[in-house]
């Protein structure tokens, strides 16, 4: 694919959805870390509705902690891996009180340093809490980068690097959030809703799927 269409691709994209952010509902950038942490195999939509229930009784660090495991597991066990994501969320809250003040650290070391914090959660949280133009490459980025030809790898981190490199500049901030939701909503897994889709005539997918039959 040539800097042209991606040009165009991101043009669009950005046209029909100026300010792009996460689904994922949070007001601190503490929240929105463990909402990242708590979203990992799990929809955010799941997210969101335990965090509902969590975040008026507890949404700090102090908070959090003096629930301890077992209760903060009442409030996410309708999340998948929730005893593994409990532990990990007391101990990042522990890590974040005795080596960061309670707040959550701007750097990527320091970041992924945490429990159930990987760079993809890291790098959700430097674009979307503190503005930094990173690429956070979820399952939903890495096909659509592949399908469509924008920049397609092997692996998560040959994706992440190559869209940072490909992507423009003044696209670069919002890029993950586009790809995330064209990708959850439009160039979905198994039949990708071509006949639907904005950058239908840039994609380099080849099997574009029609427009289904309403007939049958």
């Amino acid at each position: 694919m040539n800097a042209e269409k991606r040009l165009e691709i991101f043009r669009r994209f950005r046209q029909a959805n100026p300010h792009p952010t996460t689904e994922l509902e949070y007001t601190t950038p503490f929240e929105l870390l463990i909402a990242v942490i708590l979203s990992a195999q799990a929809t955010d939509v799941s997210v969101n509705k335990a965090t509902r229930r969590l975040y008026p009784v507890a949404n700090t660090p102090a908070a959090i902690l003096a629930l301890g495991v077992d209760g903060l597991e009442e409030y996410i066990r309708t999340i998948g891996l929730y005893r593994t994501k409990a532990k990990n969320v007391i101990e990042t809250c522990r890590i974040l009180l005795e080596k960061h003040g309670g707040e959550v650290p701007r750097a990527r070391e320091d970041l992924q340093a945490l429990p159930g914090v990987g760079r993809k959660t890291a790098n959700v949280v430097l674009n979307t809490a503190f503005g930094e133009a990173t690429i956070a490459v979820d399952t939903h980025i890495f096909r659509v980068s592949n399908r469509t030809g924008v920049a397609p790898g092997k692996d998560v981190d040959q994706v992440e690097q190559k869209l940072l490199k490909f992507v423009p500049p003044e696209f670069r901030h919002d890029a993950h959030h586009w790809l995330i939701l064209h990708g959850r909503y439009t160039c979905i897994a198994r039949k990708p809703q071509c006949w639907n889709c904005i950058i239908n005539d840039l994609c380099e997918f080849r099997e574009k799927t029609p427009l289904p039959d309403k007939g049958v």
